[in-house]
């Protein structure tokens, strides 16, 4: 059987997403998980880490706060000494920041922006996004590499217990004693939806033709209980808060209903939604590469349809 060890990423004190979907990917494709928890303390972490059948712990006063240099020292190290067959990161800004350095440093070849790995003849496959998402790479690597997987893109419930709950701890690297950066201090941004969490997304594109009718959708979107989404045009135009944004440059999202109002279908949006259950697409040009992979669609005019739907569902409602 394989090894993989898993970056746990934790912020206040919880595991993210993102690291559940790690284990899980790490457990189905047949691999014995490891979990490696780098903190000043970590226990309260390691704890939560149920998808592991081993959780390893690295503790060093220099790991918390949180610094790239820091913790590319800790997980290559942790690699030198568990030796896996696989290195799983998140594709995010602290992925983002690990997987090159850890890939560097420990002479493993990396894969990144991953959208599905599978095994084949004890060698992993992984189709990744390339070219801002136009393109999708499918590349066969049959040593041990590191693979920074988007979010999104594996199941979270699969990583969240499960494990032998085993336990082993790695020795911090003597690097951490004498690093060249260090915490100033953090930025946290306004509070926002999670829209990865949502259940129904409804989704505007350029189609919805200016800010003042996004209200068009918001009340469609309360009468569904859905949260707002959008194309990366539509955020880059200051019409919505990035964290909306799905695609290649936002979000990977699954919810249950997606509603694309207005979006044409460029392949880096297509890749952050398409495994939605069910897509629903409004544009007028029947042309649109969204009807691709939409279970339905109509061509109708949005501007008609949409206040036709919120009406339907007041009457709904009583």
């Amino acid at each position: 059987m394989s090894k993989a060890l898993v970056y746990i990423e934790a912020a206040d004190g919880k595991i993210a997403p993102v690291s559940y979907e790690l284990m899980g990917a790490a457990r189905a494709l047949g691999a014995e998980v490891e979990a490696l928890v780098a903190a000043a303390d970590p226990e309260p972490v390691a704890a939560q880490a149920g998808g592991a059948d081993v959780v390893v712990t690295m503790a060093h006063a220099a790991l918390a706060p949180y610094t790239p240099e820091a913790h590319v020292a800790a997980l290559a190290a942790a690699v030198q000494a568990r030796n896996p067959d696989l290195v799983l990161v998140g594709s995010t800004s602290v992925g983002i920041d690990l997987a090159a350095g850890v890939a560097a440093a420990t002479g493993r070849p990396l894969v990144a922006y991953c959208l599905d790995l599978t095994s084949e003849g004890g060698a992993i496959q992984a189709r990744s996004q390339v070219y801002g998402g136009k393109l999708v790479a499918t590349t066969r690597t049959e040593g041990p590499a590191v693979f920074a997987v988007l979010p999104g893109a594996f199941p979270a419930d699969a990583g969240l217990s499960g494990g032998a709950a085993g336990r082993a701890a790695v020795d911090p690297p003597a690097a951490l004693g004498s690093l060249r950066t260090r915490f100033i201090s953090a930025s946290e941004p306004e509070p926002g939806v999670d829209i990865t969490k949502a259940e129904r997304l409804v989704a505007v594109g350029r189609g919805i033709g200016g800010p003042e009718n996004l209200e068009l959708a918001e009340e469609l979107a309360q009468g569904l209980r859905a949260e707002i989404a959008a194309s990366r045009p539509v955020v880059d135009s200051g019409w919505l808060p990035r964290p909306r944004q799905v695609g290649k440059s936002g979000m990977t999202v699954k919810p249950k209903l997606y509603l694309a109002v207005g979006i044409s279908g460029a392949p880096e949006h297509l890749e952050g939604m398409r495994d939605a259950e069910l897509i629903v697409a409004v544009n007028s040009d029947p042309n649109a590469p969204i009807f691709e992979i939409a279970h339905y669609g109509t061509t109708c005019d949005l501007f008609d349809l949409l206040p036709a739907l919120s009406e339907r569902l007041k009457a709904v409602a009583g």
